[in-house]
């Protein structure tokens, strides 16, 4: 396993410099609101995933300051520095890792992390797209290839929107584009079904621990494909083309579907009360460090930013959080916690 020893930040968001150790157990960052807690979070996760959750790397450089860098030292001893220098015409953001320089985190020097922030606990009620990009995000951490894929369809679904927008496009125009989102979008169905098959697998496990309850809890993919995903595909984008001609958009694809939760066999969010949808979204981020550790052999590194305030003490003390390194920021020392915990304060 794999874990943070120490991390110094320069001119990143609030802090000058700021330089801090972890523990290899349990670390929480207590502060009042403002202090700068979630960018040391926001700094660790550039460093292990390679781009922030927050924002862009420009959002992260303190006002007024030409530059920021991050330097992260693991328990293998192994040393990342990244620097960003908005004023440089190319390779901005720059990783340097035991010596090795690159303007990208190399997929094999991503280090797995499971993130818990307020709004995750907002993922049923959210939007479509919050669904879509926690699956996407849940699948690109075990599978590099992924998000690849993902960034390949998003480039093709562009340029045929483009295409769409001007109006006179003919069939002809399109078909390559038809091809490519075919191709593209069978890859990222297969494997979205496939990771909510693993999901339920475990999900209810999860959950009953944390709700002390014998509730049923599923999740279900909102389209349902038999046979060919990828023929299906192709035909149902051309059987579509003269309504996506009018309206001047793509309005098929997986980046139109949603991931479908269900409590008791009826629509969670109709039926289940505020704690329980909650406990769902805590027990599906508990599945992930499990699905995580089994299918990559490492533990992931847990990052919770003041979830605790928005949980009530019983959900606090039947977290039963993994055997790993966990990072919290809180405003107060949450409940439940093993004692032996290294506190930093802002």
């Amino acid at each position: 396993m794999s874990v943070v020893k120490k991390i110094q930040l320069k001119n990143i968001r609030i802090h000058d410099d700021f330089i801090a150790d972890f523990s290899p157990n349990i670390t929480i960052i207590q502060g009042k609101n403002g202090t700068g807690k979630t960018s040391i979070i926001e700094a660790i996760y550039i460093a292990l995933q390679g781009s922030s959750f927050k924002g862009s790397d420009n959002s992260v450089l303190k006002q007024d300051k030409p530059w920021w860098s991050l330097d992260i030292e693991m328990l293998d001893n192994q040393k990342r520095k990244i620097s960003y220098d908005p004023d440089k015409i190319s390779g901005k953001k720059q990783f340097n890792i035991d010596d090795k320089k690159s303007y990208r985190l190399n997929p094999t020097n991503h280090y797995p992390v499971v993130l818990f922030e307020p709004d995750d606990l907002r993922l049923l009620n959210g939007s479509p797209t919050r669904r879509r990009q926690f699956i996407d995000g849940f699948i690109a951490q075990l599978n590099p290839q992924y998000k690849t894929i993902v960034n390949r369809y998003e480039k093709a679904l562009k340029q045929r929107n483009n295409l769409l927008k001007r109006g006179n496009v003919v069939n002809d125009d399109l078909f390559a584009w038809d091809i490519s989102l075919s191709d593209y979008g069978s890859y990222i169905i297969e494997q979205r079904i496939m990771f909510i098959e693993k999901i339920n697998d475990q999900l209810n496990e999860y959950y009953n621990r944390i709700a002390k309850s014998k509730d049923i809890i599923s999740v279900h993919y909102s389209n349902t494909f038999i046979g060919d995903i990828k023929h299906k595909l192709l035909r149902d984008l051309q059987q579509n083309t003269e309504r996506d001609k009018i309206v001047g958009f793509t309005s098929i694809g997986p980046h139109r579907h949603d991931v479908i939760f269900q409590y008791n066999n009826s629509p969670a969010l109709q039926v289940a009360s505020r704690g329980e949808v909650r406990s769902i979204v805590l027990a599906l981020k508990l599945l992930e460090v499990g699905i995580i550790e089994q299918i990559t052999n490492n533990k992931p590194i847990i990052l919770l930013d003041d979830v605790f305030s928005e949980l009530d003490e019983d959900r606090q003390k039947n977290l039963h959080l993994p055997d790993t390194q966990i990072i919290i920021t809180s405003t107060t020392i949450p409940k439940g916690l093993d004692k032996n915990i290294k506190i930093i304060n802002l």
